[in-house]
């Protein structure tokens, strides 16, 4: 899975690890410091150890086309295939946009949107060889909610309609794409980016977590083609 060194990624890699996944972390933060916000893809592949899980760390740079191909390659070649791809990695700007320079703009959507593209496109093969699969995409409520950061909100309306279209080709090989839609979530870039706002009653990491293990066990004829609210998802497994 992609960008888990903290936030909704981390929640995610270690609830699919409690329920017997091995987990493939990756993301660009590999080391303390690199980052302004908190977190590495080590220190979450430690977590998961200690809880007895499996998991690797494999730092990749989603927007390099070279670095999701060998990501993909070096999984395979530790796990053997790769049964749930959840592509969560995400950037964000808090520019209005007549201050968005044309490098930010570039910069979300090719992290958001085209490092969606990439991942998905280096797996499918596999996916499609074995006529089996689970892809999970993360969208946002801000797709919807004319809200904070245009570039942020422009990406995950279009991870929405490339969830769609792709879920229909891939009916025929039984590889299920889903997109989770989070509201207003507490993580780390909230935090970080959203100081002054009042988070109070938001979503948190956890529940998240729990809901992408359930939805990516389920078979791919029965959950596919769905963007998913917490209200959808509350729905299909109750709440969490």
């Amino acid at each position: 899975m992609t960008g888990a060194s903290r936030g909704l990624g981390k929640a995610m890699a270690i609830h699919l690890a409690r329920a017997g996944a091995a987990v493939a972390v990756a993301a660009r933060t590999v080391g303390p410091g690199q980052s302004p916000l908190p977190g590495t893809i080590h220190e979450t592949v430690q977590e998961i150890e200690r809880e007895g899980g499996r998991s690797i760390s494999v730092p990749c740079d989603v927007t390099q086309e070279a670095n999701v191909e060998h990501l993909v390659s070096y999984v395979v070649k530790q796990f053997g295939q790769v049964d749930i791809l959840i592509n969560n990695a995400g950037v964000t700007t808090p520019e209005s946009f007549i201050n968005l320079s044309t490098k930010k703009w570039d910069l979300v959507l090719n992290v958001n949107l085209k490092g969606t593209f990439l991942c998905t496109k280096a797996v499918l093969p596999h996916m499609v060889k074995r006529n089996s699969g689970h892809i999970i995409n993360l969208s946002s409520v801000l797709a919807k909610t004319i809200k904070y950061s245009i570039p942020y909100g422009t990406s995950k309306a279009a991870i929405e309609r490339f969830t769609l279209g792709l879920s229909r080709e891939m009916k025929k090989h039984n590889v299920a794409v889903n997109a989770l839609c989070p509201d207003f979530t507490v993580t780390e870039a909230v935090t970080a980016f959203l100081k002054d706002v009042d988070t109070t009653g938001w979503q948190v990491s956890d529940m998240w977590g729990k809901y992408v293990a359930l939805v990516a066990t389920q078979d791919a004829g029965r959950l596919t083609g769905r963007i998913l609210d917490e209200a959808a998802l509350v729905e299909i497994f109750g709440p969490v």
